[in-house]
């Protein structure tokens, strides 16, 4: 039963990350530093088997309730949505593709990369 003490460092992590931003005033969500929050507290720990891990992997399985609230939203605006639907179009066409573009790239680099890490590493020709 260590879902409960591995919620409460997800939350700790993401109320410090909200902290950190009200505070700095940085332009990044609270959210977002949250999770650099618990980068940076599994690192330290350097454990491979925490109370986040239990936490995360049992709200995996419910991950698609998180989709509700967009649903929603986009029941509730279909009108709007579908007088501006051109631009709405273009921006998820587009993000897409970008997205797919810096992921394909990153992999290419990465595999690049890769081969002459691991010969390095093992005292290889440089």
């Amino acid at each position: 039963m260590r879902v409960v003490p591995g919620l409460t460092w997800l939350l700790g992590c993401q109320l410090a990350g909200e902290v950190l931003a009200h505070a700095t005033g940085a332009p990044v969500p609270g959210a977002v530093l949250g999770m650099v929050v618990l980068l940076v507290v599994l690192l330290v720990r350097r454990r491979e088997d925490t109370s986040a891990h239990v936490a995360a992997d049992a709200l995996l399985p419910h991950l698609q309730l998180l989709f509700i609230v967009p649903g929603v939203g986009v029941v509730a605006y279909g009108a709007v949505i579908g007088a501006d639907w051109l631009p709405i179009v273009v921006a998820l066409v587009g993000s897409w593709v970008l997205g797919l573009a810096t992921i394909g790239l990153s992999a290419q680099a990465l595999t690049r990369w890769a081969p002459r890490s691991r010969g390095r590493a093992a005292g290889g020709p440089r």
